[in-house]
C-alpha cells in the first residue's frame, strides 16, 4: 500500500498499529520510564507513543517518520498534551536515518520493520542508538498465531514464508541477534479490530467522496483485499506485539 493510502486509511487514528491506549500505556510502565530519558522512534508515524510517555513519565524524545500528513499530527498532538519542549519529530527516511551513537536510553521500531529489510535487519539499525547496556529497543513485529495455509502468506507476507515466524521464532530472531527479550505486551482481537476495522469507513468515506481521484480504483482495490484478508486469515493466523529487548 502506497504512503498516501496509509495516510487515508489511517486518517482517524491515533495510534497506527493494533495497539490500545492502555496497553500502550502499561508498555511504558513495564519499560520502567522516569525524566531524563530519551528516546528514538524510527517511523513514528502521528507520536503518539513519545507525546503520551512524555505527557506520562517526563522522557524526552526524536519521532522520525517519512509522511508530513502524520507529523503535522504528531506536532498538533504534541501541542495539545503541552509536551512540545520535550520531543520533537523530523521528516525523513528512517531507513536511512543517521542514528546517533550511543545517546538513547529506549530506541524503537514499533510496525515498521520494513525500513531494516525486516526484523533481523531492523534491530541492527536500531541497535547503535543505545547508550549502555540497560538501553532497551522496542520493536514491534507480526508473528504467527498457528502454521496458516498457503494462501496466507500470500495475502499477508507477499508470498514470503520466512518474512514473518512464530512468537517462539521471533524468540530466536531476537537472540541470534544478541538480545535478550525482557517484557512483551500483545495485541488482542480488541485491538485489531478496531486498528483494521476502524480503517474501513476512513477509506469508504474518502472513496466516496473522491470518486474521480486517479488512485481512487486502486485504492479500492486494496481496501478490498485487505479487508478479506484481515476476515479470511489475518484474525486468525497473524499477530502482532511489541517486545521489550536488552
Amino acid at each position: 500500500m502506497s504512503l498516501r493510502f496509509h495516510e487515508i486509511a489511517e486518517r482517524d487514528h491515533r495510534i497506527l498499529n493494533p495497539f490500545t491506549e492502555d496497553q500502550l500505556m502499561l508498555l511504558g510502565n513495564l519499560c520502567r520510564l522516569r525524566p531524563g530519558q530519551r528516546q528514538l522512534d524510527l517511523c513514528c508515524g502521528k507520536g503518539e507513543m513519545l507525546c503520551r510517555w512524555a505527557a506520562a513519565f517526563g522522557i524526552t524524545g526524536i519521532g522520525v517518520d517519512i509522511s508530513k500528513v502524520f507529523l503535522n499530527a504528531a506536532r498538533e498532538r504534541a501541542a495539545e498534551l503541552e509536551v512540545g519542549e520535550l520531543v520533537d519529530f523530523v521528516e525523513g527516511d528512517a531507513a536511512n536515518y543517521a542514528v546517533e551513537p550511543a545517546a538513547f536510553d529506549i530506541v524503537s521500531c514499533v510496525g515498521a520493520t520494513w525500513i531494516g529489510n525486516g526484523l533481523s535487519g531492523t534491530l541492527e539499525l536500531l541497535k547503535p542508538g543505545l547508550r549502555d547496556a540497560d538501553s532497551l529497543v522496542l520493536v514491534g513485529e507480526p508473528f504467527w498465531n498457528d502454521e496458516p495455509p498457503q494462501e496466507a502468506y500470500t495475502v499477508l507476507a507477499d508470498g514470503d514464508r520466512h518474512l514473518f515466524t512464530t512468537l517462539a521464532g521471533t524468540l530466536d530472531r531476537f537472540k541470534a541477534a544478541g538480545l535478550e527479550l525482557l517484557e512483551m505486551v500483545i495485541a488482542d482481537h480488541h485491538g485489531w479490530d478496531r486498528y483494521e476495522a476502524a480503517q474501513w469507513p476512513a477509506v469508504l468515506d474518502w472513496l466516496r467522496e473522491h470518486p474521480d481521484d486517479p488512485e481512487a480504483a486502486e485504492l479500492r482495490r486494496f481496501f478490498e483485499k485487505n479487508q478479506r484478508a484481515y476476515l479470511t486469515f489475518g484474525r486468525r493466523y497473524f499477530n502482532w506485539g511489541v517486545f521489550v529487548l536488552r
